[in-house]
């Protein structure tokens, strides 16, 4: 079963999500928190496997609660939101965050969403990428110094880290690179295992901190 916890300050949000994951047979849903303070500490008491965190709540808005339980290593956190007034991309897949979904997401997707998440993958739609390419273009040039760690990788991990940070699928990627999508996967683990990256999402904001890949190209 995976241990869900949902953080949200609506109330109606919360119950519509629990309704829909208590239907499924692999979910669970162990909790839920009304702010980021809150979550926080239900989380160290439940000991969920994913949080679905809101972002804009009081006492404690989802990037800083994200940042806490990263910094603790407990739970994944799959971000909501709503792409129209959220501005917070860039910040939470810094903070930690696995993924994004949209607030009006259908039940399947929501599912699906947690157990992707659960498994270790990012969700990182491809509107999301675009949004998260727009904002390093406005932030302006890499911000990390260091790229040492890159020297480890081979030639065609260094490839497919770029085609990561392009928003492109394994199955897109496998397409590129003429090869089957079990060895893009393989790459990947290997990429994200040289480089100390969690997943998917932090693998993006590592190409473009770095400037191996920058806007534009």
């Amino acid at each position: 079963m995976i241990r869900v916890l949902i953080a949200d300050d609506q109330g109606m949000v919360r119950t519509g999500f629990t309704v829909f994951l208590s239907s499924q047979p692999d979910i669970e849903v162990v909790g839920e928190a009304a702010n980021g303070q809150e979550a926080v500490e239900r989380v160290a008491e439940l000991k969920p496997d994913v949080v679905l965190m809101d972002v804009r709540m009081p006492v404690m808005d989802g990037l800083e609660a994200t940042r806490r339980l990263m910094a603790a290593g407990e739970a994944k956190v799959l971000i909501l939101t709503t792409f129209d007034l959220d501005d917070y991309v860039y910040e939470a897949l810094r903070a930690g965050a696995s993924g994004f979904l949209l607030k009006d997401a259908s039940a399947a997707q929501l599912a699906e969403a947690v157990r992707v998440v659960a498994a270790g993958e990012a969700l990182i739609a491809p509107a999301v990428t675009k949004r998260l390419i727009h904002e390093f273009a406005r932030l302006g040039g890499p911000r990390a110094p260091s790229v040492k760690r890159l020297a480890e990788l081979t030639e065609r991990e260094t490839e497919v880290l770029t085609l990561i940070a392009q928003g492109l699928s394994n199955l897109e990627i496998a397409e590129r690179l003429v090869v089957a999508e079990q060895t893009v996967k393989t790459h990947v683990g290997r990429v994200l295992t040289k480089l100390d990256l969690r997943d998917r999402a932090q693998a993006i904001v590592y190409a473009y901190e770095t400037g191996l890949v920058r806007p534009g190209e």
